[in-house]
């Protein structure tokens, strides 16, 4: 599993500043700092060195997941994420720096750097109009709160190196979903499962499932509506931009589930189900929710042991239960029950616990280690969200936000209307932790931690052990100066004196982990005697 960020993203000094040219500077940012830090190592002088690019050799953005692809011709340039994005002249000219009106030279000018793969196995680029983290693949519900929080603390530095550097004043980003003024962007999730299950299973079990759980995983937005016009607060940052049931649009349109097939792995094998309609989490617990639950409900649908239930138009139903912060609405099913969001998830809940008992896979200390502990999260907050009880909003993100914002309208009277609410929101979600007011919050101990900030830190650097994230991480890490490019399935390496690049597919999510490849990177400290070595196995 992992994750993808949008973030949000502002020059207060500069308001009206193209996106994604300010985007382009903080990937820049961040190469410069990574480039520096390798010179150190290596005690030479510090250069710009170019960073890794993306191999987009393997990328199918328009193969859709029930049965065809859609041409070209009609796909929104959104949708065409298989080409690197290209920026004009007058983009250029202001991504390396040049005022406005200053464009001597601008043909002989490069590209910025919009893409760059990480020595934690991450990829860090522009996504449409903003700075973009997707994580290294993980394999539980822990270590993708670490890797995502890493992320988090990837785009800060970057930003404090810009503000340092250029002298543009603050950017800021911000770990939200829209900018309510009708623009929401994305915090999607990815999770492999087997080729054999049918996508009608999976799409049928996730429905209801994707309608009730933003209860547990709601980051909290303050208005109604895609422009944020309507007077209240609601559960989800996402749930108003949501159009269709099934399609396999992310930007226009947007689904609940959605069927881009574009594996990232030997594709007879796996499936990547993308999923869009989650919100970007600050608080560790919501994520952790998030990915947990999620996962052991494709656990339920691979084997067949999924609740059967259909909502009746989910589309309306998702919104109708983030616009209830009472948690009371009735989600009307086909079969004529009406079931609150927290039913629903107690459903799915029970039915996942059966399944982990009979399995074994959720015995505290014979298990697999984490399906006993997401199962006791998912019961634990359920219960409290049941009861009213306040430690719910220790871990629940939208009511935490909810419950700060409740106090500063009663102690000032104010509307919800109110514009200074809106900049309560804003700060909620921004990255820095001196201004961010989640952050703040957690520092306070007022919001429960799983992963400490020693963890967090460690995997800006470091990569997952137990995925090809490993092998990918290490490549970066290690041999700097002879990769060249990298995708999720494929590392490239230039040699020196070599006529033609080497790629190196890894299509299996599960090799190039540690103890498979640990000792080879340990044996070999030049690229080349690696690759030979790597080559004969």
């Amino acid at each position: 599993m992992g994750s993808e960020t949008e973030y949000g993203i502002h020059a207060p000094e500069t308001p009206t500043a193209n996106a994604t040219v300010l985007s382009a500077r903080v990937i820049e940012a961040y190469a410069r700092l990574t480039s520096s830090r390798q010179a150190e190592r290596e005690d030479e002088s510090v250069s710009r060195r170019a960073a890794a690019g993306w191999d987009y050799s393997d990328e199918e953005p328009l193969h859709d997941a029930r049965g065809w692809s859609m041409p070209r011709s009609k796909a929104h340039p959104s949708q065409l994420t298989d080409v690197a994005p290209v920026l004009d002249a007058t983009a250029v000219a202001l991504a390396h720096g040049r005022g406005e009106l200053d464009y001597s030279d601008v043909e002989s000018a490069e590209q910025p750097l919009m893409n760059m793969v990480l020595g934690n196995g991450a990829r860090f680029y522009v996504d449409h109009a903003h700075p973009e983290y997707s994580s290294p693949e993980v394999t539980n519900p822990r270590d993708a709160v670490i890797w995502d929080a890493a992320g988090d603390l990837v785009a800060l530095e970057s930003v404090r190196i810009l503000e340092a550097a250029e002298g543009l004043g603050p950017v800021n980003l911000y770990k939200n979903n829209t900018d309510n003024k009708a623009v929401s962007y994305g915090s999607h999730e990815n999770y492999l499962m087997p080729r054999s299950v049918p996508f009608s299973s999976i799409a049928e079990g996730l429905i209801p499932f994707f309608v009730s759980r933003q209860v547990l995983c709601g980051a909290g937005r303050l208005g109604l509506g895609q422009d944020g016009r309507g007077s209240g607060f609601q559960v989800s940052q996402r749930a108003d931009f949501f159009e269709a049931e099934v399609g396999l649009e992310t930007t226009i349109r947007r689904p609940i589930i959605n069927t881009r097939d574009e594996p990232h792995a030997t594709a007879d094998k796996y499936r990547r189900l993308h999923v869009i309609i989650g919100d970007a989490n600050l608080s560790q617990y919501a994520n952790y929710l998030k990915f947990g639950t999620t996962s052991l409900v494709l656990g339920l649908i691979e084997a067949g042991r999924v609740p059967r239930m259909q909502v009746f138009e989910p589309v309306a139903a998702l919104q109708d239960v983030s616009h209830d912060t009472s948690l009371q609405h009735r989600v009307r099913l086909i079969d004529g029950r009406r079931l609150t969001a927290v039913e629903l998830q107690w459903l799915y809940y029970e039915a996942a616990s059966r399944y982990a008992e009979q399995s074994g896979a959720g015995h505290p200390s014979l298990g697999d280690g984490h399906t006993h502990a997401v199962l006791q999260a998912w019961e634990e907050t359920l219960s409290w969200l049941e009861r009213g009880d306040e430690r719910a909003a220790r871990r629940v993100e939208w009511l935490a936000k909810l419950k700060l914002l409740q106090g500063y309208r009663d102690r000032g009277g104010l509307g919800w209307d109110d514009a200074r609410l809106g900049l309560i929101d804003l700060q909620w979600s921004d990255i820095r932790p001196e201004k961010g007011l989640y952050h703040r919050l957690a520092q306070h101990g007022r919001m429960d931690l799983l992963a400490d900030d020693a963890e967090i830190a460690a995997a800006v650097s470091t990569a997952p052990a137990d995925t090809r994230a490993f092998f990918r991480g290490m490549c970066l890490s290690r041999y700097p100066r002879a990769v060249t490019g990298a995708s999720w399935d494929s590392v490239i390496f230039r040699l020196p004196g070599q006529a033609r690049s080497t790629r190196i597919p890894t299509r299996e999510p599960l090799r190039g982990t540690r103890e498979l490849t640990g000792e080879l990177f340990d044996a070999h400290e030049d690229a080349g005697d690696f690759l030979r070595a790597l080559l004969q196995q």
